[in-house]
C-alpha cells in the first residue's frame, strides 16, 4: 500500500489537502491539525497514508505525523468508528491527550470530538484498552532495565508507556523512551510528551 505522499501543496480545505505528485494530484483527507501544520499552498509537504477500502469506497487518508497515523488507524480498527468519527477524534483531541485519555478511561476528554457521544467514547476505550498487554509491558520494562513498580499498576512510567503503546509504539520503544525522559517531578503529560519528543527525532 502507498505508506506516503510527498510532493507539492496544491490545495488545502476544511478536511482535505491536494498533493501534487510529478503531475498527478492526489486528493487527501486529512485532519485540522494536519493542515494547520502542512504549512502554505506551493509548499512541499509529506504526508503519512492510509488507504481506505471498502465495498464501493477507496479513500486516501493522510497527516503529518506518525503518530496522527497510528491514532487513525487504532480509531478506525474499533467497532462502529469510520474515517470522518476518526478524524473529528483526532483534530479536537492532541495526540498526546488521546494516549492519555484511553488508559485514565477519559470520557470527556474523547467527547470534545464533533459526533462522539458517551456511548461511542467508552467503546473506543474499552477495545484500544483490550490492545495493550500488561504483562507484556511489565516484560518489556524489566528487559530495559525499568525501576520495577511493584505492585504499583497505576505509576505514572506504565501508564506514560501504555498511553505511547495507544499511539502505535511497541513496548520496548515506549519503554526505552520513558526510561530516557523520567523525572519523579514530572507529571503524567509531560513525561508522555518528552518521551514522544525522543521518540520523532
Amino acid at each position: 500500500m502507498i505508506a506516503y505522499i510527498k510532493g507539492s501543496l496544491e490545495l488545502k480545505h476544511n478536511d482535505y489537502m491536494v498533493i501534487d505528485v510529478n503531475g498527478i494530484g492526489y486528493r487527501v483527507n486529512t485532519s485540522l491539525t494536519t493542515i494547520e501544520k502542512a504549512g502554505a499552498v506551493g509548499d512541499d509537504v509529506k504526508l503519512y497514508t492510509h488507504l481506505y477500502v471498502r465495498e464501493d469506497i477507496m479513500s486516501l487518508y493522510g497527516f503529518i505525523t506518525r503518530e496522527e497515523l497510528n491514532m487513525f488507524e487504532m480509531l478506525i480498527s474499533v467497532s462502529g468508528v469510520g474515517p470522518k468519527a476518526a478524524l473529528a477524534v483526532i483534530s479536537s483531541v492532541p495526540v498526546t491527550k488521546f494516549g492519555l485519555a484511553i488508559i485514565t478511561d477519559d470520557v470527556k476528554t474523547l467527547t470534545k470530538a464533533p459526533g462522539i457521544g458517551n456511548k461511542m467514547a467508552q467503546r473506543i476505550i474499552l477495545e484500544l484498552k483490550d490492545k495493550i498487554k500488561k504483562e507484556q509491558l511489565v516484560e518489556t520494562a524489566d528487559q530495559v532495565g525499568w525501576p520495577a513498580q511493584t505492585g504499583n499498576d497505576n505509576s505514572r512510567a506504565d501508564e506514560a508507556i501504555s498511553a505511547l503503546v495507544v499511539l502505535g509504539y511497541t513496548p520496548l520503544e515506549a519503554s526505552k523512551a520513558v526510561n530516557s525522559v523520567y523525572s519523579e517531578d514530572m507529571d503524567l503529560e509531560s513525561i508522555v510528551k518528552n518521551a514522544l519528543k525522543s521518540l520523532v527525532r
